[in-house]
């Protein structure tokens, strides 16, 4: 427990497990439009894959998280639709 208040007094803090789910299942969602985008020729949707990719490593709100998520993937609707 001394390790955890030390990092804790650093302004470091783990991650919730709703977090760290929420950052896999984006991850594999961006992976896939990543992939569909490339073999398809639709840089759009590549590129959104991208997006859902890395966007969990900036920031660091789980609702905030949830909500750009959400965000990107009504988006990746859209432009794999159209």
């Amino acid at each position: 427990m001394t390790s955890l208040n030390n990092i804790e007094s650093l302004g470091f803090s783990l991650p919730t497990p709703a977090y760290l789910a929420g950052a896999i299942l984006f991850g594999i969602i961006g992976f896939a439009a990543y992939r569909y985008g490339k073999k398809a020729s639709r840089s759009n949707v590549k590129w959104i894959g991208v997006g859902l990719m890395v966007y969990p490593y900036v920031i660091s709100e789980t609702w905030l998280m949830y909500t750009v998520g959400i965000s990107f993937c009504a988006a990746l609707y859209w432009f794999r639709a159209a």
